[in-house]
C-alpha cells in the first residue's frame, strides 16, 4: 500500500512529460503543415495537395490554406539564362556562340507548367527549345553574318522562333542577346580580311562616284563659259567697235593730260595715242 502511494506521483510525472511531448510535435505540425503560406513578391503560388494540383494561383502575400498542402512558389519575374554552344553556319562551320534569353512565366499559365513540365521547367522545356532555335536560324547564315548587321537580325529571328515553340507552355520570351561568336583563327582572320576588302570596295565607289559628279560639274561649267564667250562674240561687231573708238577719242580730246591724239586709219577708225603728260 505504501508502494502504490509513491509510484503514484512518478506515474503521473511521466504521464506530463508524454503530453508535453506529443503538444510539442503537435505544435511544430502545425507550423509546418498549418494553414498559413506565404508567396514572395514576383512568384505565385501552386497549390498541391498530395498531388491533387488546385488551379488557382496564390498572388504574393500571406494566405490561409487547408494543412497540409504544399505551396509551390514559382517565379514570375525576368529570368536570364545564357547559352554556350556549338552552331553551324550557312557554309558548314561550326561557331562557338555564347547568347542569352530574357524571359518569365506567364502568371496565368503557372499550374499548366507545373502539371505538364514541373516546376524545373527551365531545363525541361526553355534551354532546350532555346539551343534550338538558335541552331535552326544561324544554319541558314554565313558566319560572316554574325559579325556584320545582320547580327540583330539574326537575333530577331531567334527570339521569334522560341516564340512560335514555347509561347504556348506558358513562357513569355523577352529578348534574345548575341554575345560573343568564336571561330577558328584562320576562319576569322579570312572572314575580317573579307569584310575589309567589301569596305574598301564600298569606299573606292563612293569616291569613283564623287569623281563623276565634280567632272560634269566642270563640264556644265566650261559649257557655261563656252556659251557665254559665244554670245559675246556674235554682240560684237565692226561698226560698234568703231563707235566705241569714236567715243574714247573723243574723251581723250577733252582730257587735260598733256599727248598726241593720231586720229586711226579709215579702216577702223580707232585712235593711236602718243606722248606723255
Amino acid at each position: 500500500m505504501r508502494s502504490d502511494v509513491i509510484d503514484a506521483p512518478g506515474a503521473r510525472g511521466l504521464r506530463g512529460s508524454a503530453l508535453a511531448v506529443l503538444f510539442l510535435l503537435g505544435f511544430v505540425l502545425l507550423v509546418a503543415g498549418g494553414p498559413f503560406r506565404t508567396v514572395p513578391a514576383g512568384h505565385v503560388g501552386v497549390q498541391d495537395f498530395f498531388g491533387s494540383v488546385s488551379s488557382n494561383t496564390l498572388s504574393p502575400g500571406i494566405h490561409l490554406v487547408m494543412p497540409l498542402t504544399s505551396v509551390v512558389k514559382m517565379s514570375v519575374q525576368t529570368q536570364e539564362i545564357k547559352e554556350v554552344a556549338d552552331v553551324p553556319s550557312r557554309e558548314g562551320l561550326i561557331l562557338s556562340l555564347e547568347s542569352s534569353l530574357l524571359f518569365q512565366v506567364d502568371p496565368s499559365k503557372a499550374v499548366d507548367i507545373y502539371r505538364t513540365v514541373s516546376s524545373n521547367y527551365v531545363g525541361t522545356i526553355v534551354e532546350p527549345q532555346f539551343r534550338s532555335a538558335i541552331r535552326e536560324v544561324t544554319a541558314s547564315y554565313e558566319a560572316k553574318s554574325l559579325y556584320s548587321a545582320e547580327r540583330e537580325k539574326i537575333a530577331g529571328e531567334v527570339l521569334q522562333l522560341f516564340r512560335r515553340l514555347s509561347g504556348e507552355r506558358g513562357v513569355v520570351a523577352q529578348q534574345v542577346l548575341l554575345r560573343k561568336i568564336g571561330l577558328p583563327p584562320v576562319v576569322a582572320n579570312a572572314i575580317q580580311e573579307k569584310l575589309k576588302r567589301e569596305q574598301e570596295a564600298e569606299q573606292m565607289k563612293f569616291v569613283l562616284q564623287k569623281e563623276q559628279q565634280e567632272a560634269e560639274r566642270k563640264r556644265i561649267e566650261g559649257q557655261g563659259i563656252a556659251d557665254f564667250q559665244r554670245i559675246v562674240a556674235q554682240g560684237i561687231s565692226p561698226q560698234l567697235l568703231e563707235w566705241k573708238g569714236i567715243e574714247a577719242t573723243e574723251k581723250l580730246a577733252t582730257s587735260s593730260n598733256a599727248k598726241v591724239v593720231v586720229i586711226g586709219s579709215a579702216k577702223t577708225g580707232l585712235p593711236v595715242i602718243l606722248g606723255d603728260r
